[in-house]
């Protein structure tokens, strides 16, 4: 969490005035809403432990996964645009964000210039992020799609000094078939697929990955 609001390079009175910019943490329990779609854009958040997804709603009722983050990654940039959350973000299991006072963070952007370089370095990774998702769901085959994800999670837990092999993956399946446009029942035979052929081992929401190269070339 660290890595993410203290950006490295800056200064000791620079830090201390990012420190002072995130005014509180707030836990957030399993299965309860950050923010909903609609309410009002304040905020910029980070995940300090545990993991969240994000939502977006049709207008039958239905919802659809959108993103899922990981500690040490960002909540609420979709939003700096508008005024209103176009997503929400739910816990997927107990977890902990900071809470970044957008307008004072844009002060600080201004005042700083390597918070600023942080700041866009974030918004690229999402803009790339939602443009490798869009390639996934238009392109890929269902073995395809399953291997990218476990492959794009394990290596975010690598850049935030997690390990890249093993992992708890708390969204459920029904949840990684939203997210990858595919049926629950789909999502588990290609997850026993994989471990049928030594590509990963599965035990619940634990994955470890067996054979990184092969997972590579599905």
């Amino acid at each position: 969490m660290r890595q993410l609001c203290m950006p490295q390079g800056l200064s000791t009175d620079e830090l201390s005035k990012l420190e002072t910019l995130i005014c509180s943490a707030r836990s957030v329990h399993r299965g309860e809403a950050l923010y909903r779609s609609g309410d009002r854009f304040d905020n910029v958040y980070a995940v300090r432990s545990g993991s969240m997804k994000t939502v977006m709603a049709h207008r039958d009722g239905r919802e659809q996964v959108t993103g899922l983050r990981l500690a040490g990654e960002a909540l609420g940039l979709d939003s700096i645009s508008e005024d209103r959350h176009a997503c929400s973000a739910v816990a997927l299991e107990d977890s902990t964000v900071c809470i970044v006072p957008y307008t004072a963070l844009k002060s600080l952007c201004r005042e700083i210039g390597s918070m600023q370089e942080r700041l866009h370095k974030l918004l690229r990774e999402q803009i790339v992020r939602e443009a490798t998702q869009m390639m996934v769901l238009g392109s890929l085959s269902a073995d395809e799609r399953v291997a990218a994800f476990l492959l794009d999670v394990s290596e975010r837990n690598a850049q935030r000094g997690y390990s890249s092999a093993e992992f708890n993956l708390r969204m459920t399946r029904e949840d990684m078939g939203s997210y990858l446009g595919m049926t629950l029942e789909t999502v588990s035979r290609t997850l026993s697929r994989f471990q049928k052929r030594g590509l990963i081992d599965t035990q619940g929401k634990h994955i470890r990955i067996v054979d990184l190269d092969g997972l590579r070339h599905v």
